[in-house]
């Protein structure tokens, strides 16, 4: 407990990092624009995911512990962007750096903690910003749907929120709703 209350109290007294992020960011490219929704084309990036039925703070916990160390290599692992929230924020998932796609990934001491490589996929995406909550992704998420309904394209999954900041990023916050389309042009 006491190692993090001086994380947070390093934090708030280090405004840079508090205003600004520099985090390895996952890759996508933008293959069509709809008013303010994106076509986006995900190559396979590699990932941990954990579900559970507990709180988000819970599955956050354990995303962050493997990479902090809690793998089977005790690597410590660069932490990037987005997370992946979805089904109600009972899955979450993190991003790893980019170089896991070409080595292996360390296995998780957690039984409840998954590494894969996830396959390409193209996803309608929009954007928003400040803090998420249950009515900003409700909007969004109909507005996507709108378009996606629009345009005709093959819904494939739920939707996923996506958070890109620190909770402790006050300014210029970046979130996501991601719905996985049939996107064959």
């Amino acid at each position: 407990m006491a190692r993090y209350l001086i994380l947070i109290t390093f934090l708030l007294l280090n405004p840079k990092l508090v205003m600004s992020q520099k985090y390895e960011t996952q890759e996508y490219k933008v293959v069509d624009q709809i008013d303010q929704v994106e076509i986006r084309y995900y190559p396979s990036a590699p990932m941990i995911k954990v579900s559970s039925n507990q709180s988000r703070n819970n599955n956050f916990g354990k995303l962050f512990r493997y990479i902090s160390g809690n793998n089977k290599n005790d690597e410590k692992i660069a932490m990037t962007t987005p997370v992946y929230m979805s089904d109600e924020n009972k899955t979450m998932e993190f991003v790893l750096p980019k170089e896991f796609l070409s080595s292996e990934l360390p296995v998780p001491k957690d039984n409840e903690v998954e590494a894969y490589i996830s396959e390409p996929k193209y996803f309608a995406a929009i954007k928003y910003s400040g803090y998420s909550n249950n009515r900003k992704e409700k909007n969004y998420r109909e507005e996507l749907m709108n378009v996606i309904r629009k345009i005709k394209l093959d819904i494939l999954s739920e939707h996923f929120v996506l958070s890109y900041d620190a909770p402790t990023k006050f300014y210029n916050r970046r979130n996501e709703i991601l719905i996985q389309v049939d996107y064959s042009n």
